[in-house]
């Protein structure tokens, strides 16, 4: 199967000057665990669950920040017609559980761990 098929096309995307507040804000009300980060139309990074944890747990005022302090900076992406075995790969050897999905410089959807799951359990 292929990342096309199991891939979100519905992205939630930051500005870099959104607070982490308002990113969990976010998140929360869209039920992701993660934004992405532009740069006009250019893909700048990826703010997650994770970083808002480790944010707080380094600074207890951390909420007013901006997230791009605590995004990971040009993260690894996935094309749409790689395998979803290659996608699962690099985000175990990665450590990581989400995956933008680019089709050369276009941003075209956001690939989980979860919508791995959930295409490759049987009915």
């Amino acid at each position: 199967m292929k990342v096309r098929e199991a891939m979100s096309r519905v992205i939630l995307t930051a500005a870099a000057s959104t607070t982490i507040a308002e990113a969990a804000s976010l998140m929360a009300q869209r039920r992701v665990g993660s934004a992405l980060v532009l740069d006009g139309r250019r893909l700048a990074g990826i703010f997650t669950e994770r970083d808002i944890v480790k944010a707080l747990s380094q600074d207890g005022s951390a909420t007013s920040q901006a997230i791009t302090h605590w995004m990971t900076r040009n993260p690894q992406t996935i094309s749409p017609d790689a395998t979803l075995e290659e996608a699962q790969r690099r985000m175990l050897d990665g450590n990581f559980r989400h995956l933008p999905v680019m089709d050369g410089d276009e941003l075209v959807g956001m690939l989980s761990l979860r919508d791995i799951s959930r295409v490759s359990l049987p009915d």
